[in-house]
């Protein structure tokens, strides 16, 4: 229970709770959304059900965090531990619109594997990220110790990183072109440069300012939007085929369409 003697922490463990509950009901209902789907797809039921389990996992880290008096590790970790829920997210939201058919990529495989890679390279950013976050004053309260490593050179690494991501990012965009790739992993691509460069900005403009509170919560906010965007890439480089085990949805409308109305057919006369 926050009190008053806790200031701006006990507003922020309470927030954290109570969106914790809110978080519990989206999962629920995606997964009952899941469930009852007609006809009913495991796939989906599949990544619906592993993000409930996330939640739970989550909140037994939350406690660890606070048993340890905020330890860096463990909330660099709790951190992380968001990152696969981001990830199983977007695949249940990319997997609900597709069939479950066989996947048909729609560049080469070099392109396909550039791709993948820049999720790797991503995951290691962000990990970095988290590691220079617990090294730094942010790492918890004034009486929480840090890491111990030094934060000028966990920055370093974490930069040189992020521009290795960006290179990457501008090979893929450059690649889609060459090969004529669909318009959509082509946008896809470049909505992710975009959350790179400002990530990017912000992170230079936290550390020259000597790491200001609200620029590092933005910064952290930014990690959030770079997993989705760049985890939403190998998923524009391919599509699925209608299953040949599916079963059709049979529609049947008792009516003729006059514009954008279905009225009443007319009785035939009798003979």
């Amino acid at each position: 229970m926050a009190t008053p003697e806790m200031g701006i922490y006990g507003a922020i463990e309470f927030g954290n709770r109570v969106l914790t509950w809110v978080l519990v009901a989206i999962a629920v209902a995606a997964l009952l959304a899941a469930w009852l789907r007609v006809p009913r797809r495991p796939s989906l039921v599949k990544l619906a059900f592993g993000a409930c389990l996330y939640v739970p996992v989550q909140a037994v880290l939350g406690g660890i965090t606070v048993w340890t008096g905020l330890n860096p590790w463990v909330v660099g970790l709790h951190f992380l531990a968001s990152i696969p829920l981001v990830a199983l997210s977007i695949a249940l939201y990319v997997r609900s619109g597709e069939p479950d058919g066989a996947v048909v990529p729609l560049v080469p495989r070099p392109v396909v594997l550039l791709g993948r890679g820049l999720v790797g390279v991503a995951a290691a950013v962000i990990v970095l990220g988290a590691i220079v976050t617990g090294s730094g004053p942010h790492a918890g309260d004034a009486d929480t110790p840090r890491n111990g490593l030094d934060p000028a050179m966990m920055s370093q690494f974490h930069a040189d990183l992020v521009w290795l991501l960006v290179g990457m990012t501008v090979a893929l965009i450059a690649a889609l072109h060459a090969v004529k790739a669909p318009e959509r992993a082509v946008r896809t691509a470049y909505v992710l440069l975009v959350v790179e460069l400002l990530q990017g900005v912000i992170g230079y403009t936290q550390y020259y300012l000597d790491l200001p509170v609200l620029l590092v919560g933005l910064h952290m906010l930014g990690a959030g939007v770079l997993w989705a965007a760049v985890v939403a890439v190998p998923f524009s480089l391919r599509k699925r085929e209608p299953s040949t085990d599916a079963v059709p949805l049979h529609y049947e409308i008792h009516g003729e369409r006059e514009g954008d109305f279905i009225v009443e057919r007319e009785p035939e006369p009798a003979a």
